[in-house]
């Protein structure tokens, strides 16, 4: 009795590689699109018409601040009386300027200071688009606005972290403090713990590396990391605060989201003031 010849495995073979290839062309255009359209998952804009946006400004306290060409490039809460300093704060990714009252008010209660929020491109009625060089132009631009007869603090919120850092890696001795609220370490490191099966770390193109821009910086920094934060995650802030070489102070505040913890007392920025003042930068 003759066997019957097996059965050719030939068929199978081409349909598994067809899926593979199918499925390397799909991981591609995944990475493509990454590549393209990465900004769009980064930075999420409020966008106010320039003719309704100074009256929403007064209402949540804010009078305009303007470069030296009359356009607006954040919001001011003036001190009372003869200030004493400036605050400038660099918001996160989402938002504008003028949503951040819940950060310039209570600094403004807690001391005789000048208050300013930087408004990035992109964001509020400003033109231009967000990303890491437009960000910090319009950053270092603002700050050489600001008075070098008193002393300068810089208050940053998420991605803010970066901008705050380029700072104080261009300005050592110029800024006196920091305060880093739910920072990162390393931006491509945060957008890789995200997208873990993508290279993610390699294709980011807005590279923040507060890490390495302290390096150059002394001053004293307060960073205040959210235990149970979805979006940077407490590790990445963690990480910042344990690699710094100057005076430095950690708020971990057990259990808190990324959205909780930004939004402080006057009595506690009180605190921050304090203990900014106890340790002068010295380059």
């Amino acid at each position: 009795m003759n066997r019957l010849p097996p059965k050719p495995k030939t068929g199978l073979r081409r349909s598994l590689l067809r899926v593979l290839q199918l499925l390397i062309i799909a991981y591609l255009f995944m990475v493509l699109a990454l590549l393209i359209f990465q900004r769009r998952l980064i930075y999420f804009p409020t966008k106010i018409p320039a003719n309704v946006i100074e009256s929403v400004a007064a209402e949540h306290g804010f009078a305009p601040w303007k470069n030296p060409a009359g356009q607006i490039i954040g919001w001011e809460m003036a001190a009372r009386g003869k200030a004493d300093g400036s605050v400038l704060i660099v918001h996160g990714n989402a938002g504008c300027a003028l949503s951040r009252d819940y950060l310039a008010r209570p600094i403004h209660e807690a001391t005789n200071v000048d208050v300013f929020v930087l408004e990035y491109p992109g964001y509020g009625a400003r033109p231009g688009s967000p990303g890491k060089r437009s960000f910090i132009a319009a950053a270092e631009a603002a700050f050489q606005l600001l008075p070098r007869n008193q002393p300068i603090y810089v208050v940053s919120e998420s991605i803010g972290a970066g901008v705050a850092a380029e700072l104080a890696q261009r300005h050592p001795a110029e800024i006196c403090g920091l305060a880093l609220i739910v920072p990162y370490d390393n931006l491509a490191s945060v957008a890789q713990r995200h997208l873990p099966f993508l290279p993610a770390y390699f294709l980011l193109l807005d590279r923040f590396n507060p890490a390495a821009c302290l390096k150059n910086y002394h001053g004293p920094v307060k960073f205040v990391v959210a235990g149970a934060d979805e979006i940077i995650g407490a590790p990445s802030g963690q990480r910042l605060f344990a690699g710094y070489q100057g005076p430095k102070e950690l708020d971990l505040i057990p259990g808190a989201h990324h959205n909780e913890v930004a939004s402080q007392t006057a009595a506690w920025w009180r605190e921050v003031f304090a203990f900014w003042r106890q340790h002068p930068n010295r380059p």
